[in-house]
């Protein structure tokens, strides 16, 4: 049977997207309700956006998360990028290693949280900033390798092969040609991973120590005592930005073509 005659294919599909993104159109809109209480309509205000610029509680916890997600995504890409010109070549054990490289992926999450928290509690890494960034760099490398291979994939050789004809050397050929190329998939690795990072929490709760709460550590502590248009408003910020970076690596992708 043909998928457009299958039975309430659109139907179907307008209760997945629906399920998928009115929840988040709803979070938006209370985001600007003036009513202390989330769920209590009354008017549209952005009194709870101001709010959140001057809380200071908040405005560390977002800067721990903005330090946290540059620091891990600048080191998963680069570690990325040099796993993806490795693999590049064939040798011994490629498939192997690809699979452990992605095999963050597939972990349960919070099965790599807890065993990243015994493994740091055994050899003595105090727990903190530079903990999570260890932790959320190793987590994180999939999300940036996985479009930096398909980039370099789609590379075709003779561009090295006329550069090494021009007598330029090993390095030279990458910074003046393979670099450039590889661009929008080093791009969207990067942005991947910071989104990646900028939304976890469970690695976040295991590994924060005093002083470095992450926004989602933070919503989750001010959740347990209700849902607030305040939250409401970290939610919607978090997400906006998100949006933002993801549109920004594409379109920057598609003008590098």
């Amino acid at each position: 049977m043909s998928p457009k005659r299958f039975p309430f294919t659109r139907e179907i599909s307008l209760a997945v997207l629906a399920y998928l993104y009115v929840p988040v159109i709803v979070l938006i809109a209370y985001s600007f309700n003036a009513n202390r209480t989330a769920t209590v309509w009354t008017h549209a205000s952005l009194d709870w956006y101001g709010r959140i610029l001057i809380n200071p509680s908040i405005r560390a916890a977002a800067w721990n998360s903005l330090v946290l997600a540059v620091c891990a995504a600048t080191a998963a890409t680069i570690l990325a990028l040099m796993a993806a010109l490795a693999m590049r070549r064939a040798f011994l054990g490629r498939g192997a290693s690809e699979t452990v490289l992605n095999a963050p992926l597939i972990l349960p999450e919070i099965v790599v949280a807890v065993a990243t928290l015994l493994l740091f509690v055994s050899v003595g890494v105090q727990l903190g900033l530079g903990a999570m960034i260890a932790a959320h760099t190793a987590f994180c490398i999939p999300f940036a390798y996985l479009p930096i291979r398909a980039r370099l994939e789609g590379i075709s050789a003779s561009y090295e092969e006329a550069a090494f004809d021009l007598y330029a050397n090993r390095f030279r050929t990458f910074r003046r040609v393979t670099m450039p190329l590889l661009w929008p998939g080093v791009m969207a690795g990067f942005t991947l991973a910071f989104v990646t990072s900028l939304d976890d929490f469970l690695t976040s709760f295991f590994l924060a120590g005093p002083g470095t709460t992450t926004l989602p550590v933070y919503i989750f502590s001010a959740i347990r005592a209700g849902i607030t248009p305040e939250i409401n408003a970290i939610s919607a910020v978090m997400l906006i930005v998100s949006v933002l970076l993801v549109s920004l690596s594409f379109f920057l992708g598609r003008l590098r073509r």
